[in-house]
């Protein structure tokens, strides 16, 4: 190769959130210049939605049904915010509150804002595209990984999932047997440091499977299977064992070298985060339960889709399940074909402690409510099945003190609606997080707007 084709030479590296970016040595010919804009990726759509400024002054809504979730619903009532934090809230006539903006919703509802407790939002944008995905690291072991910097703060995903009233998330690296920390983000801000409420919200960790697979397509044995799935929990058991030595050991000798990958479990080690354990199986929620809790970690089920076949060793250990969805197949060809649906009455009636997610794609983080409104249609009551997305999420998320409910000095984060946010025919009409009215445009509700106005032109619509 000569020098001038050596000079000239365009070359691709991929960036360390999987962005393809081309870079050329020296001056680019003509040439070069035009591969430069054939060959580099077109950047995927981002929100064109403007975050909203802070809250410049009190907000009164009345003659309004306001549901706290905490307590009882109040038939023509008040809640005033100021400040992002609910300075009050009552029933009947509104308190008078100088330079405030009133809003009169006489037939409508006031909720607190939707929760989603397990999610890959600003992580996720499109499945068919790499550059888009950042919820997972390379590693096996990546428990220095922290989600939130990888936050996509203009993703077309937030407007979406937020038109539906969820207003709070959870988003949790994936991969790997322990991923990394999530975090709990608000959707809506400027930056990743703007969507943060927690930056380390939870150490996630996959349990691998604890049952061997016979199926046709498998060719190891039962016995190979079992020898690789004891040497899996080992690996954990033992990876566990050597953080714990080396925190110990850093106590007395402060000249050991920091080790990132010890350091990123201290936290949960301590007991001051939990550890969400992606878990479907009994199996896998006892070895994980066994493994975890003998240490004092404090333990959260994701998944869950056994959940209840393990339900005194959840009650004993109170341990929280953060329940993958009801829109699901049963967990087995043998369990009755509303498994999924019942599920989360059976944990209430047995005193666990749980919340709801979505269990589906990022895209369709958007169909939680109708997720809780299923379980309710199957013997959950009707107000347990809200508090699953309110403020039973936000107590398992740690986040109660602020978030969940309608209380005084809470973050003013909530939403006005037509009915039931559980019920598919309600419409969130105003939505506010920390006291900033939210825009609740979207793409599918521009892409509706567009193709009406074709149809009004062709003539096809009044």
């Amino acid at each position: 190769m000569n020098s001038k084709s050596q000079n000239e030479m365009p070359f691709t590296r991929r960036t360390m959130n999987g962005v393809k970016r081309l870079f050329v040595t020296a001056a680019p010919t003509i040439a070069c210049t035009a591969a430069i804009i054939f060959m580099t990726p077109r950047a995927p759509a981002q929100s064109r939605q403007v975050p909203a400024p802070p809250q410049s002054k009190p907000i009164l809504i009345h003659s309004a049904q306001v549901h706290p979730v905490s307590g009882p619903a109040i038939d023509g009532g008040w809640i005033s915010f100021d400040g992002g934090k609910i300075t009050g809230l009552g029933k009947g006539p509104p308190p008078a509150i100088p330079g405030a903006e009133v809003i009169d919703a006489g037939g409508l509802h006031v909720y607190p804002g939707l929760i989603a407790p397990d999610t890959q939002l600003g992580l996720h944008e499109t499945g068919s595209l790499d550059e888009t995905i950042d919820h997972t690291e390379q590693g096996e072991y990546k428990p220095e990984v922290r989600a939130i910097v990888a936050v996509n703060p203009d993703s077309e995903l937030l407007p979406v999932t937020r038109s539906i009233g969820i207003l709070t998330a959870a988003t949790l690296p994936m991969g790997g047997t322990i991923s990394g920390h999530g975090s709990i983000i608000r959707l809506d801000g400027w930056t990743w440091e703007e969507l943060g409420i927690a930056r380390e919200a939870a150490l996630v960790v996959n349990w691998p499977r604890t049952e061997p697979i016979s199926a046709p397509w498998m060719e190891r044995g039962e016995g190979q299977q079992r020898i690789e799935i004891e040497a899996q929990v080992r690996k954990i058991t033992e990876f566990f064992d050597d953080a714990q030595a080396y925190l110990r050991a850093k106590i007395y000798d402060h000249t050991i070298p920091s080790d990132l990958r010890y350091e990123g479990l201290r936290s949960a080690l301590e007991g001051r985060e939990p550890v969400f354990v992606r878990a479907s199986s009994s199996g896998q929620i006892e070895s994980a339960v066994a493994v975890l809790g003998e240490r004092g970690m404090r333990v959260v089920i994701l998944g869950g889709a056994e959940a209840d076949r393990v339900i005194p060793l959840l009650k004993e250990r109170d341990i929280p399940v953060i329940l993958g969805g009801t829109h699901r197949l049963p967990p087995s060809r043998h369990d009755a074909y509303d498994r999924a649906f019942t599920i989360p009455a059976r944990l209430h009636e047995a005193g666990v402690r749980f919340a709801i997610a979505s269990g589906a794609e990022t895209p369709h983080e958007r169909h939680l409510n109708h997720n809780a409104a299923t379980a309710a249609a199957y013997g959950l009551p009707r107000d347990v099945a809200l508090r699953s997305v309110t403020l039973s999420a936000a107590e398992i998320l740690g986040i109660d003190a602020l978030l969940g409910s309608l209380d005084a000095g809470k973050a003013a984060t909530l939403i006005v609606t037509t009915g039931d946010p559980l019920e598919i025919t309600s419409d969130v009409l105003i939505a506010f997080i920390d006291g900033r009215r939210i825009d609740l445009g979207d793409r599918q509700k521009m892409l509706y707007a567009k193709y009406r106005e074709k149809y009004r032109q062709l003539g096809k619509l009044q």
